[in-house]
């Protein structure tokens, strides 16, 4: 079986797997009408944002797609519709499959915390195995049809394109329904979370769902796809163009997925959740590792030129195990059973000025060992297989995607039911099932998002060793000195563009809750009878204002990566260009993991307040740690998580534009 059918068959079976996974969630009971109700406002929400950010995307995408059809050829252009559809249609899922998830978990919640648990896990898992599957079957199929490794570029700048429309976007709608209703709910006001009186409730919820999931799913989706392409596209730079070395990533692709589906069967909750989880990914990665042995050293299915079969395997297991130390140290920084989220937790005893202070010092320290551990795994990668084990460690990390998409679309999942819970009034015991779930789905969702980065900065580097490699084969053999005046002035403003880029991303959500803590104010005092629960509160009103502010301050930070490549690249050269690339590898790295993972620790804080600890709900430590919540929900949901495609489309964007700078 050749490498392209055997890629296709198992992206087929994920797919068919996820499909049966779905089955069985939408089979299940929906609960009362009342929860019935408050999930069809939800998905309703959902849907109205979905229809108003895609004009959006449709417009910005048909632009780019005729100007490349124009500037470049008609392959390039049509992979970018491919990569932008196949992005939208992930996030898409995704969303659905949460949405139509999470009043089923609540119901099974009513059963306790075992049902509520597998039921959001084969939820969560519908996304991982249908990303990660779809993901590999677009991109087989269109280098199957174009047999050329070129135009998968314009794939996934297709893919990375959408995918920051759909974090950004997301990540501001649901950060400012979360903040407006965090501030007027539960620190003016004193009512719950999700309490059905506050009117920014729904739009909170739904939130959940176009940013922490549709989000989520595209950008697991185009960092899956821009990983195999950056490995396939130096391969055959590297390799004069070896039918089976420019598709090796997609065997190692298939052979994961595989094992990722046989992970997700030992996912079973005993005593701990986390723990549960980790399972599945440890078989996983025992699994993947065995078959990279059989492939690679036991049954050679691919002859590298250069390189000996023991140096790949060593390469691919590089992957993994940055892969596992990721997810240790990010579990580290964010979970409520360690010093960092206790440490803040600490802090807002004496107030909401030492709670930030201590988040920030979390956020910043947060950053140490994950860049420690790239940086390990890119000398130890380099030392197997030079800047090809690089490559392959990348797509090593990056193999694991179903399982660890599993892992976190679970959390939003969780979420949802306990609003919903609480919305439709039920018993203590939902939610005490219900809130282990989300405290552990707001580590699991970090621990996703540094996965994520950390496979985003070997990925970018790939690229960015791509870029160069195109200018050789251009006749433009460059260095790239720092005496150099032109690749000093690229770096500073390659490092100047996450900050710019998370400035407005920060501004927006702060707008938007602005807005929304207007409006919460607005109908608390022009509504009679919400606080008594006799009168009604508007919730469309609030989902209106999220979404039209989402829309509007989504586009300007989406197009900083595509216009400043392509600015500095005309005006300063293919030197300044390059420094620029690595600027925004630098900073962006820095920024994404220190935004994602203060931000879960400052939530997690929040939650380990709320459990009783250091006066419990309602006291002066707890509306602190509600601040540092409301600051941390735009760094690890919006502007964090949204730097790390930001970064991926600069360096496709450079990529594209080599040939004109020659």
């Amino acid at each position: 079986m050749s490498i392209l059918l055997f890629a296709v068959v198992a992206s087929v079976v994920s797919i068919a797997y996820g499909l049966f996974l779905m089955w069985q969630v939408l089979k299940k009971p929906t609960g009362d009408e009342k929860m019935r109700f408050i999930a069809k406002a939800i998905e309703e929400g959902a849907g109205a944002y979905l229809k108003r950010e895609f004009m959006v995307v449709a417009g910005v995408g048909i632009i780019l797609a005729l100007v490349m059809w124009w500037m470049i050829d008609a392959l390039t252009a049509a992979g970018f519709v491919v990569g932008a559809v196949a992005s939208l249609l992930a996030g898409y899922i995704g969303m659905y499959v949460a949405i139509k998830s999470n009043v089923r978990v609540a119901e099974a919640a009513k059963q306790g915390i075992k049902p509520a648990f597998d039921l959001s896990f084969k939820g969560g898992s519908v996304t991982g195995f249908l990303v990660a599957g779809l993901a590999l079957l677009s991109l087989t199929l269109f280098y199957w049809w174009t047999g050329d490794v070129k135009p998968l570029i314009g794939l996934g700048f297709g893919g990375s394109l959408v995918s920051v429309f759909a974090r950004l976007g997301g990540g501001i709608f649901t950060k400012g329904a979360d903040v407006g209703a965090d501030l007027v709910g539960k620190v003016e006001a004193g009512i719950p979370e999700d309490d059905p009186r506050n009117p920014a409730v729904i739009a909170d919820n739904v939130g959940d769902n176009v940013g922490d999931t549709k989000g989520m799913a595209a950008d697991i989706f185009e960092t899956y796809a821009v990983s195999a392409i950056a490995v396939m596209l130096l391969g055959s730079l590297l390799f004069g163009g070896v039918e089976e070395i420019i598709t090796f990533p997609l065997l190692i692709g298939g052979v994961a997925l595989l094992a990722s589906i046989v992970g997700s069967w030992f996912v079973r909750l005993k005593n701990n959740i986390m723990g549960a989880m980790y399972k599945g990914l440890a078989v996983t990665a025992a699994l993947t590792i065995g078959a990279f042995y059989w492939l690679v050293i036991k049954d050679p299915f691919v002859t590298f030129i250069t390189i000996p079969s023991t140096a790949i395997f060593h390469s691919l297991l590089v992957g993994i195990g940055v892969t596992a130390l990721v997810f240790w140290i990010t579990d580290y920084y964010t979970s409520k059973k360690f010093s960092p989220v206790k440490d803040i937790a600490q802090a807002s005893t004496t107030g909401h000025g030492t709670n930030i202070i201590m988040g920030l010092a979390v956020s910043m320290e947060s950053t140490v060992w994950p860049v420690l551990f790239i940086v390990a795994g890119i000398l130890s990668s380099f030392y197997f297989a030079g800047i090809y084990g690089v490559a392959l460690a990348t797509m090593s990390m990056l193999s694991l995607t179903a399982i660890v998409v599993a892992i976190d679309a679970f959390g939003p999942i969780t979420d949802n039911a306990g609003g919903i819970a609480e919305m439709a009034g039920l018993p203590d015991s939902v939610r005490e099932a219900t809130d282990p779930l989300d405290a552990v789905g707001n580590t699991t969702k970090a621990v996703t998002k540094g996965y994520a980065i950390a496979s985003a900065g070997l990925a970018a580097l790939i690229l960015f060793s791509s870029y160069t490699q195109e200018l050789i084969e251009l006749g433009k053999d460059l260095t790239f000195d720092l005496s150099n005046v032109q690749v000093l002035v690229g770096l500073f403003l390659g490092g100047l563009m996450p900050y710019l880029f998370g400035a407005r991303a920060m501004k927006a959500v702060g707008r938007a809750g602005g807005a929304i803590v207007d409006e919460v104010r607005r109908q608390f005092r022009e509504i009679p009878g919400i606080m008594e629960g006799t009168g009604k509160p508007d919730y469309a009103a609030a989902v209106d204002i999220v979404t039209k502010a989402a829309i509007r301050e989504m586009i300007f930070p989406a197009l900083i990566p595509v216009v400043m490549p392509i600015a500095v690249g005309f005006l300063l050269g293919p030197q300044a260009l390059g420094g620029l690339l690595v600027g925004v590898i630098i900073t962006g790295i820095f920024m994404a993991i220190s935004m994602t993972s203060g931000g879960a620790a400052w939530d997690n804080a929040k939650k380990y307040i709320e459990e009783g600890n250091h006066g419990g709900k309602k006291s002066f430590a707890h509306q602190a740690a509600v601040t540092g919540d409301t600051v941390g929900d735009p760094y690890k949901d919006t502007a964090g998580p949204a730097i790390n495609p930001m970064i991926k489309v600069a360096n496709i964007v450079a990529l594209l534009i080599a040939r004109f700078l020659v």
